[in-house]
């Protein structure tokens, strides 16, 4: 990591990827705000926080002009807050897909935009969004999800090559099925609507890595510390897969 100790905002920061991802930028000597829905998840993490929802613009901008006040201007945002909901195409609802953009893409979107005067400003920053193997290829029965998550690597592309000139990155980590609160729901999910026991239908997911094993919550935590390094300076518009090799 760069000498630099630059403020860091980790949305999603109570839980699974986002708060590892914390976690390693704090030990790396950054000053680091976590953010999340509710304040429990949050406080239990050991550093600072603020509570906002990524769907709402203002919400998320009142927070990032908090956490600036605190502990100074935002550097490196890792857009990591996401949801994923199962159903059938033809069952989806418009609520459905609605909600699915809006905390998906909607959440990447407002985090980027309350960060990007102060790294204009600075003429360096480092957008990070952690969208998935679903924003690269299809996964049956998570049509929305994956229509967000390909939406996230499509805004990346885009922002990085408008703000390619003014020292500001913006990036999107890929991972395939993480070992996380939210995978442990989605077998859930399969062992309710299948009637496969739990080992059986880990395997189902796991199948998808060419590895044969579930992502790390460290591995995407690592992959973003050097992403927000100098030396990924030219690392722009990217999306990196985390995946075992999964195509």
């Amino acid at each position: 990591m760069n000498a630099a100790r630059r403020h860091v905002v980790v949305t999603g920061g109570g839980s699974g990827v986002g708060a590892a991802t914390a976690r390693a930028f704090a030990e790396a000597g950054h000053p680091v705000t976590i953010m999340g829905r509710t304040e429990a998840p949050l406080a239990v993490q050991g550093l600072p926080f603020e509570i906002c929802d990524v769907t709402d613009p203002d919400a998320v901008a009142r927070a990032f002009a908090a956490a600036a006040d605190a502990r100074g201007p935002v550097a490196i945002v890792v857009a990591n807050a996401g949801a994923a909901e199962s159903v059938p195409f033809a069952k989806l609802r418009p609520d459905q897909l609605h909600a699915m953009m809006a905390v998906n893409l909607g959440g990447v979107v407002h985090c980027w935009q309350a960060a990007l005067p102060g790294m204009k400003a600075a003429r360096w920053g480092r957008m990070i969004a952690v969208a998935s193997t679903a924003g690269l290829r299809g996964y049956p029965y998570v049509a929305a999800y994956c229509a967000a998550k390909h939406a996230v690597v499509g805004l990346t592309r885009a922002v990085a090559r408008e703000l390619a000139r003014t020292g500001i990155t913006a990036n999107a980590v890929c991972p395939g099925f993480v070992e996380t609160p939210l995978l442990e729901r989605s077998i859930r999910n399969i062992v309710l609507t299948t009637g496969m026991d739990e080992e059986a239908a880990a395997a189902t997911l796991r199948a998808d890595n060419p590895q044969g094993r579930f992502v790390q919550p460290g591995e995407v935590a690592s992959a973003a510390l050097w992403l927000a390094s100098d030396g990924a300076a030219a690392t722009n518009g990217h999306a990196l897969s985390l995946s075992g090799g999964e195509t």
